[in-house]
């Protein structure tokens, strides 16, 4: 079945559960957390009690692996291996909370850089998506594969459609525990239809991010055609991801007075 819903932000103030209650009031039934907000909210639930307010309020959810600290493609083997071990924790964390997927960027390296210290960081990128990967399987919960964005300053490993197959090929890891997270918004940027993603990866996609931009940067914006899009992409979950709470609404055209919004700040 697919499920409609929004992710949480670390810029979010509102606790999950009052999150999750202002979504299902929009007539949403799906969540995303993001791990930065966990990591970030002093009233972050455990993975337990996330499962049971998903229950609660009949929600699907779906985790976002940490990205803003962590670097999959780092050329620094520590910082690839700490990176790893944050998915993989992700994953374990997802499987005790029921969520449907784990969300994960492919890792970037600087621009300026010289060529062999780019290569070295793809190569570490394609190791840890493999390892990954593996665990996904391992423990049940999808990995999904995100396009990412373009950057001037990054090289990222999945800004193009080649580029994503080819990390999801080096993986070597079935498509039912290593899929596609297809972003509208980064596809947008990096030039590219979001129907050049369906084209080629279809029924791999198992999550889809909706947000918009004027196509020079990629600022998250509402996005209120959603619908052609969730008609045609065969994902299982779809996540509008905003800077506020009330951009939420604003996706859906939902007046703001007609909908108690939480604050979006601590307390």
């Amino acid at each position: 079945m697919t499920s409609v819903g929004a992710a949480m932000d670390v810029r979010f103030g509102v606790s999950v559960e009052q999150f999750v209650e202002y979504v299902t009031d929009l007539g949403l039934s799906h969540v995303e957390l993001k791990r930065e907000y966990l990591h970030g909210h002093p009233d972050a639930p455990s993975p337990v009690e996330l499962g049971t307010i998903a229950d609660r309020y009949g929600v699907s959810i779906t985790y976002h692996a940490p990205f803003r600290d962590w670097n999959m493609g780092s050329f620094n083997d520590a910082v690839r291996e700490a990176s790893v071990s944050q998915v993989k924790q992700t994953l374990d964390d997802a499987a005790t909370a029921g969520a449907g997927a784990v969300v994960v960027h492919g890792g970037a390296v600087p621009h300026r850089y010289p060529s062999w210290v780019r290569e070295k960081a793809a190569e570490n990128a394609r190791q840890s998506l493999r390892e990954c990967a593996e665990y996904a399987q391992f423990v049940g919960v999808p990995l999904c594969l995100e396009n990412q964005p373009v950057s001037d300053e990054k090289q990222r490993c999945t800004t193009t459609p080649d580029d994503l197959e080819s990390s999801l090929r080096s993986a070597n890891v079935l498509p039912e525990y290593l899929g596609v997270t297809l972003d509208v918004g980064h596809a947008k940027v990096s030039g590219y239809h979001w129907r050049d993603f369906l084209d080629r990866f279809g029924d791999r996609i198992r999550v889809c991010h909706l947000h918009d931009n004027d196509g020079t940067a990629d600022d998250h914006e509402p996005l209120t055609d959603y619908r052609q899009i969730v008609d045609a992409v065969p994902a299982d979950y779809f996540v509008f991801e905003t800077k506020s709470v009330a951009d939420v609404a604003r996706c859906l055209g939902v007046d703001e007075d007609d909908i108690e919004t939480p604050p979006n700040r601590l307390e």
